[in-house]
């Protein structure tokens, strides 16, 4: 019944000139920066800083030709990185702005992109069916995990490096070993599409959300389903697990955002201050904020509620 204070939740509303399709939220392990990064519908990256509770814009990170997909930031808070419809991976410095390269992902357009945690690959989902990893240092791709599966839309590194998981269109998620390459768990909890998928920070749990509209939550190590979250009335976009090893938060095309207990399997909190389909939701480092993005073109900040 945290409800009532909704209103008092959101710290900050930025609007932006865009649909805004991803955001990613890191800590800059060399100045303690809060850096926030967007991309969306035009072919511009944008760069943020969160500082004084406020959102303060930094700079436009151009190259890209068509739509960013895809952003992320490495684990050191230092690198960016964005995927496009143009079927490049463009890494950029946070700190002078500038483009570091920019990755041939290869004929057909990749999709979500996830550093790994040492900051040595960038993984990339494909329309034909493989996880495809690109070294940082090389720009090349040094690796390719097949799915035998269909395009795969999400994709996540497990925080201790063992695993990388990824999530396709059929509905089926995929567990790798990292050190071995192997495929490990084919999991076909859902029937549609799964947009995002997360590992908690401890890496002993998998949280995916889809186009069906629920949420689940696997042991990595059994690939059990321990439970299946509903909730939202649409389409769920993006999941992203907080910090606390608790809680997680997801967005969807209902307009909301819901914060869960992954121990009580429950919803905790909804924020509905989106006005169309909210496409991502990302937690600041110490859990203590959460940021959305929509197709309504607002970058929202709230204080968690827990």
């Amino acid at each position: 019944s945290l409800s009532s204070d909704t209103e008092e939740a959101v710290v900050s509303t930025q609007s932006t000139g865009d649909s805004i399709w991803s955001v990613a939220w890191a800590r800059s392990e060399k100045d303690n920066t809060e850096n926030i990064v967007t991309g969306g519908v035009d072919d511009l990256v944008k760069s943020w800083n969160w500082r004084d509770e406020f959102l303060d814009y930094k700079s436009t990170l151009k190259g890209h030709q068509l739509g960013i997909v895809s952003v992320t930031i490495n684990t050191a808070g230092t690198v960016a990185a964005s995927s496009s419809l143009d079927s490049t991976i463009r890494l950029w410095d946070l700190d002078s702005s500038k483009q570091i390269k920019s990755i041939d992902a290869g004929p057909v357009d990749c999709w979500s992109v996830a550093f790994s945690p040492d900051g040595q690959y960038i993984g990339s989902g494909s329309h034909s069916g493989k996880i495809n990893l690109f070294g940082i240092e090389s720009g090349k791709l040094e690796q390719s995990l097949d799915t035998r599966g269909k395009f795969i839309m999400s994709i996540a590194y497990s925080p201790d490096g063992h695993y990388i998981a990824c999530g396709g269109i059929d509905g089926i998620v995929c567990i790798f070993d990292l050190a071995t390459g192997k495929l490990l768990h084919t999991l076909e909890g859902h029937a549609m599409p799964i947009r995002s998928l997360i590992f908690s920070p401890d890496s002993q749990l998998l949280t995916t959300c889809s186009d069906d509209t629920s949420i689940k939550i696997y042991d990595v190590q059994h690939a059990n389903l321990i439970g299946t979250l509903s909730g939202h009335g649409s389409f769920v976009l993006c999941v992203d697990f907080c910090p606390d090893n608790t809680h997680f938060a997801t967005s969807s095309s209902d307009r909301k955002v819901k914060v869960w207990d992954a121990g009580m399997r429950r919803c905790v909190h909804t924020f509905s201050e989106h006005k169309d389909q909210v496409w991502g939701v990302a937690y600041n480092d110490n859990g203590s904020k959460l940021v959305s993005v929509s197709d309504d073109k607002d970058i929202i900040i709230y204080d968690c509620p827990i």
